[in-house]
């Protein structure tokens, strides 16, 4: 796909619909999901060119990315082997096989793969696990600098979000906030 088109947003949701179909997505609004990916895109640096999104799943916001911005190598991951099996056919329907890697394994074995250490300029994570968890899975796989971008989960009205990876220790992790808080999102710099 050479660049984002209504058709390559329509071919997007064709090929979600189709995941949703067979188990590997369960959000009930694909719009809204996409909403939410979209955010994930709005955060990216225009000057980046990799990207890894842990534990992939169904491909979000990972086929989200890939498809709006087709600069960008993205690989992607998860240890469900079904679910990458269908991330790689999604990836040839989407015509983004030739900038969209698809590697099935638990992502601390993955960080363990010499190729792939630091050599991420942004990781991203949506439901992937708790703070500190997701802080050291991430963090092998990005360049100094790098960017961490996360979703959160819907903020309660007596808790700062912030609060959250402060206490996870994003500091020990060798992270940073880059910037203001974005809406249900944390983007965060190794440093």
């Amino acid at each position: 796909m050479a660049d984002h088109t209504p058709d390559s947003e329509q071919l997007l949701l064709d090929v979600l619909q189709s995941l949703r179909e067979r188990g590997a997505i369960g959000e009930s609004s694909l719009i809204g999901a996409v909403a939410h990916a979209a955010a994930f895109v709005g955060a990216i640096p225009p000057t980046v060119d990799t990207l890894l999104d842990l534990g992939s799943g169904g491909g979000l916001p990972g086929l989200v990315i890939a498809v709006r911005l087709p600069h960008l190598s993205v690989t992607l991951t998860d240890r469900r082997e079904r679910r990458m099996d269908l991330l790689v056919r999604a990836c040839a329907r989407l015509g983004i096989s030739d900038r969209a890697t698809v590697l099935t394994g638990d992502v601390r074995a993955l960080a363990k793969r010499s190729e792939l250490d630091q050599q991420f300029d942004v990781v991203t994570a949506r439901a992937f696990g708790a703070p500190e968890f997701t802080l050291a899975c991430a963090r092998p796989f990005l360049r100094f600098g790098g960017i961490l971008i996360v979703s959160d989960p819907p903020p309660s009205a007596d808790v700062d979000p912030r609060a959250r990876w402060v206490a996870a220790g994003m500091d020990r992790h060798g992270f940073e906030f880059s910037g203001p808080s974005l809406p249900q999102m944390q983007v965060l710099i190794k440093r």
